[in-house]
């Protein structure tokens, strides 16, 4: 991180820096970018963000849009709605099933991954909230931390070989990008156990639950995770960067909460809440216009923020 970015790094973490990133202007994609011939990866696309980013991507003149869901019959209701905005036959778009809280869904997902000829976008949109405490019955880890950070980051290991062979293969001029949906509540100061000792352990303790702090604590951890991958791989190979669309006013994140929670939640996004349509732009310049500045990066209001 610059010296500028960790400058305004305080900042960034007070109330008034997060009211000044929703109210931020949309920065528009250079009219130059087209994406014929293109595949792109979009988790959690059956609704929101997720499915405001595939239709803006399909806009843009892609191949082919690969849909990733939990729900086959969702993903396939939301799929039809973009078959009938983009009846291009040049077009295709495929809804492919992914469980991101088994680690079996995960694997066979990956294998499908590899038996496409080419990937150049892959957007990592699915994330999960849970009010009270719900352990994985697979492994025992909370479903918040679970979801947002341990199989998000499996699933970006696993994809790795195969964006760095598909850019090999087809020569692109624009390495393949991976993009993990992060958010600005990692900023919150409590959002990281003050206990000492081993981190990912603490997650797992059903009495020191709180649903904020276990989601915001998620998306901290996959910053620091994408950081250190970053050393790793050679961007020139395949560029990883965090995005955050901000708070949404269309967003099914918050389906698990109780009805207190989505009614409080429905207010505040009412009063300051982005546009989808802003939120999902927010993905498209970290996927496509972004460079090797980026890499490792966390993507805010059409910048690189701390």
């Amino acid at each position: 991180m610059s010296s500028a970015l960790e400058a305004s790094a305080s900042y960034e973490a007070t109330l008034l820096g997060g009211l000044q990133r929703q109210f931020t202007r949309p920065k528009p994609l250079p009219a130059n970018i087209k994406l014929d011939g293109q595949t792109a990866i979009v988790t959690g696309s059956n609704s929101g963000v997720g499915l405001e980013a595939s239709r803006q991507l399909l806009g843009l003149h892609l191949s082919h849009l690969i849909m990733a869901v939990r729900s086959k019959a969702s993903g396939e209701a939301a799929a039809k709605q973009l078959r009938q905005q983009f009846p291009d036959p040049r077009i295709t778009i495929s809804v492919w099933d992914l469980d991101m809280e088994s680690r079996d869904s995960i694997l066979q997902f990956v294998d499908r991954c590899a038996t496409l000829s080419r990937i150049d976008v892959v957007i990592l949109n699915a994330a999960a909230v849970n009010t009270s405490y719900k352990p994985n019955p697979l492994t025992g880890h909370e479903t918040t931390m679970q979801v947002n950070y341990l199989a998000t980051a499996l699933l970006t290991i696993l994809l790795l070989p195969i964006l760095k062979s598909s850019n090999r293969k087809n020569n692109s001029s624009r390495p393949p990008v991976i993009s993990l949906v992060g958010s600005d509540t990692m900023y919150s100061p409590d959002c990281f156990p003050k206990t000492k000792g081993p981190v990912l352990a603490q997650y797992d303790n059903k009495e020191k639950f709180d649903f904020f702090s276990w989601y915001a604590s998620s998306k901290l951890l996959m910053v620091f995770f994408v950081s250190r991958l970053a050393e790793l791989v050679d961007p020139a190979d395949v560029l990883i960067n965090v995005s955050n669309p901000g708070f949404t006013r269309q967003s099914n994140l918050d389906r698990n909460a109780t009805a207190g929670i989505r009614a409080v939640m429905k207010f505040f996004r009412f009063i300051i809440g982005r546009a989808v349509s802003a939120s999902a732009s927010v993905y498209l310049d970290a996927t496509l216009v972004r460079g090797p500045e980026s890499h490792g990066s966390f993507i805010s209001d059409w910048a690189i923020k701390p």
